[in-house]
């Protein structure tokens, strides 16, 4: 959650959406940094809903930075929990799309264009991703690149850091 807060103070335009993310980042921090009993007495379902609907908020508002036409030039299949498995993709714009939760397993994503997109949960295990452009991705991770494959070719968010295997595969 502190990753995902972090980068939604960054990204969003709205003051006061930044303020909700940095009052649930600190809350976070000191339950974890306190002591036991903190912790223990923290409602965490109350937390993760919050935390939620701040990510949601941000969301929305960067999708739609990147959608000036609106939804209409996406994909109906880009969806949340799309299951994009295996599919060939490649050299599309993702720009503005909702993939939270898609199952891009294995799919063929080079050269394809994710600015603006939400990736919160997307499964990329094994993904081609050489030559994307994942730089202005959202809510991307270090574990779901790790999980992929891409090249050196690929651009990626300043806070990530080009897993060592991309090296040795041709992506």
């Amino acid at each position: 959650m502190l990753w995902h807060l972090a980068e939604a103070r960054t990204r969003t335009f709205d003051p006061d959406l930044a303020e909700r993310a940095g009052l649930l980042q600190t809350t976070i921090e000191r339950a974890v940094g306190g002591e036991l009993q903190g912790l223990l007495g923290l409602n965490i379902e109350n937390l993760h809903a919050q935390v939620r609907f701040v990510l949601m908020d941000v969301s929305e508002e960067v999708r739609a930075s990147y959608c000036a036409a609106g939804d209409d030039h996406l994909d109906p299949m880009l969806a949340p929990g799309a299951d994009l498995m295996g599919r060939n993709l490649r050299s599309r714009k993702f720009c503005g799309a909702n993939l939270r939760g898609g199952y891009l397993i294995a799919a063929d994503l080079r050269n394809t264009d994710f600015s603006g997109a939400d990736l919160l949960g997307a499964d990329l295990r094994d993904a081609q991703l050489g030559g994307a452009d994942l730089s202005r991705a959202l809510y991307l991770t270090q574990p779901q690149l790790n999980a992929a494959r891409g090249s050196s070719e690929t651009l990626l968010p300043p806070d990530i850091t080009r897993p060592s295997h991309w090296e040795t595969v041709d992506a």
